[in-house]
């Protein structure tokens, strides 16, 4: 665990791919947020005006921006940004309004309970989200869900949620190698094989369909079922 005095600082790390059309307000939502934080920035490879709006916040306080020259891959963007991470807990934010920022003060409120390393925010735990992305989004999560729970006893609701928070020290024993969407399936496994306990909280969710940027589609789904097979039977 980091030393920060009594009060825990949040590492808050953002992959961005042209994401020029919600990217400002997100940063100030983010910033916004009532927490002790850090916040990292990784542009990865970006060919919209992405670029060109980070420069406003590459001497802000509190901000860490990163220029990828090439587009790697989310998984990469993260595991960039994780090696930079200072604060005692870590979480990934999307660069879209698919999620609020304002509930990672719950998340770091019930990590720094100690009571559990890890907090996943479960989308479908909260009664209000009536709304996906689409069928196939929809689907393509249960099925995830499921499989984890099948194939590694989990009890949670929403593995492929994006708000996952954990200990920093804890994320990066886990030694990474993901490129690309796969960051989720590969974490969730490896947390399980070490019998972590994730806990979830209720998130609000406002998803986008693919016509207004999702950029993830069904192979990553059929990537994540694979990823979970892939760890389970690797030392």
């Amino acid at each position: 665990m980091q030393v920060h005095g009594s009060v825990p600082v949040l590492s808050i790390i953002i992959p961005v791919y042209n994401e020029q059309e919600t990217l400002l307000i997100l940063l100030q939502r983010v910033a916004a947020v009532q927490l002790d934080k850090e916040i990292l920035v990784i542009n990865d490879g970006s060919t919209d005006a992405t670029r060109e709006i980070l420069e406003a916040f590459e001497s802000k306080p509190g901000f860490t921006v990163i220029n990828h020259e090439h587009n790697y891959g989310k998984g990469h963007a993260i595991r960039t940004a994780l090696a930079m991470a200072r604060g005692d807990f870590v979480v990934i934010q999307d660069a879209d309004l698919e999620y609020d920022p304002q509930d990672l003060v719950k998340m770091v409120r019930l990590l720094s309970a100690r009571s559990t390393q890890v907090v996943y925010g479960s989308r479908r735990l909260n009664a209000d989200n009536k709304k996906h992305s689409g069928l196939c989004y929809f689907l393509g999560g249960v099925l995830v869900t499921y499989v984890s729970r099948w194939l590694y006893g989990l009890k949670i609701t929403d593995e492929a949620t994006c708000y996952k928070m954990f200990d920093t020290n804890l994320l990066k024993s886990l030694h990474l190698s993901c490129e690309r969407f796969e960051f989720c399936p590969e974490v969730t496994a490896k947390l399980a094989k070490r019998k972590i306990h994730i806990a979830e909280v209720p998130i609000s969710y406002f998803p986008r369909s693919k016509k207004e940027g999702k950029k993830i589609g069904w192979r990553d789904a059929v990537e994540a079922v694979w990823t979970l097979f892939k760890f389970k039977v690797r030392n």
